[in-house]
């Protein structure tokens, strides 16, 4: 089940917003929260354990998952053995991030601790470290991967280093997760915030097309906001996106007749298996409303995105709807019923054959 998660820091947040933030949030679906070990004081550990054990039970008591990001320069500072997680239990986590990782063989190590926390690995390193852990003979099944994120404009990942690291994790079974940037959200765990998200590409996105995007790739399971706090408009979007099936937001023209938008927005869609350069083709429509006039109203030349019903005028592909992924002109024959958004766009090259794909309206 791909999940939902918000990220918390209890020594930049008074404990109250946190607990406030993670009820709102748990109350829009949202079931895990990361938080992070790496930029606290260790001089002032009873004081972390008070303030994180706080806002990880409270998460905990809302159905909460929870993972902490450590190192082994946090390990050392706070005199944590691997071989002794209790200390992480204490705290009330579910598991540990591995901002920074062992040799391999610690790792396979803590996979076996008795605490039953999940040790969750830094895919975005991109080495041989997962491979490495395994060849310890690991428990994997304690074993998640998440990337890291990047506050430092031009700094995230590039979309090919994504792919082929988040695939490594997905070949070996493993479940992954990754961040999206709050663009209303101002705080992380370092002094330096410019938005904060895997993947570079995604730093001026709308945060639904960030995680749309994520979802799309097939390779990553749970969306995490990076920074906080996210408003509850956010949370309420994402809360509404289906996880599993592409949807892509968008406009309708003014006077769209009642059937073209019912065909948009109600009915169900998948590409075609025989597939265009030029359009991608929803044919049952056509199928369930043959014999229906449709009539032309809007017989603009197309451009990408563009949502197409067909007219009667092409006979028997009366009613099919199509989205244009090429400019073409328009022969007069085809109606221009609405358009993806700009934002949402660069989801169309996902849609594959036979993928299933909807709508949704932007109010």
């Amino acid at each position: 089940m791909r999940k939902l998660g918000i990220s918390v820091y209890p020594n930049h947040q008074s404990v109250e917003d946190i607990k406030e933030y993670m009820t709102l949030a748990a109350g829009y679906g949202f079931s895990r929260v990361f938080t992070c070990l790496l930029s606290v004081d260790p001089e002032k550990k009873e004081e972390i354990v008070s303030e994180f054990s706080e806002t990880i039970n409270h998460a905990t008591a809302l159905g909460m998952e929870v993972i902490a990001d450590v190192s082994p320069k946090v390990f050392g500072e706070l005199d944590i053995s691997y071989k002794d997680l209790s200390f992480f239990k204490e705290i009330g986590a579910d598991g540990i991030r591995l901002d920074m990782g062992f040799t391999g063989n610690e790792e396979s190590i803590m996979t076996f601790n008795p605490q039953g926390l999940s040790i969750e690995l830094n895919i975005s390193n991109g080495t041989r470290y997962l491979e490495n852990i395994l060849s310890y003979q690991a428990n994997a099944d304690k074993l998640l991967g998440c990337h890291n994120f990047y506050p430092h404009r031009y700094t995230g990942l590039s979309y090919d280093h994504f792919i082929e690291t988040s695939q490594v994790y997905k070949d070996h079974g493993v479940r992954t997760a990754a961040f999206v940037n709050s663009p209303t959200a101002k705080v992380g765990p370092w002094p330096v915030e410019e938005g904060l998200c895997t993947l570079e590409m995604h730093r001026e996105w709308p945060i639904t097309t960030q995680a749309k995007h994520l979802w799309a790739t097939d390779l990553i399971d749970d969306v995490i906001i990076a920074n906080a706090f996210a408003s509850e408009e956010e949370l309420k979007a994402l809360s509404e996106i289906n996880p599993y099936k592409l949807t892509l937001d968008c406009t309708l023209v003014e006077d769209i007749p009642d059937l073209e938008k019912v065909i948009v927005l109600d009915e169900f869609h998948f590409n075609r298996g025989d597939v265009s350069d030029y359009v991608l083709r929803s044919t049952q429509s056509r199928v369930k409303y043959k014999g229906h006039e449709f009539k032309p109203f809007n017989t603009k030349d197309m451009e990408l995105g563009d949502i197409i019903v067909e007219t009667s005028l092409y006979a028997h592909y009366a009613g099919e709807l199509q989205v244009a992924l090429l400019p073409m002109e328009n022969s007069g024959k085809t109606n221009v019923v609405g358009a993806v958004t700009d934002a949402d766009k660069i989801l169309l090259p996902y849609i594959k054959p036979w993928q299933k794909f909807a709508f949704s309206l932007v109010k």
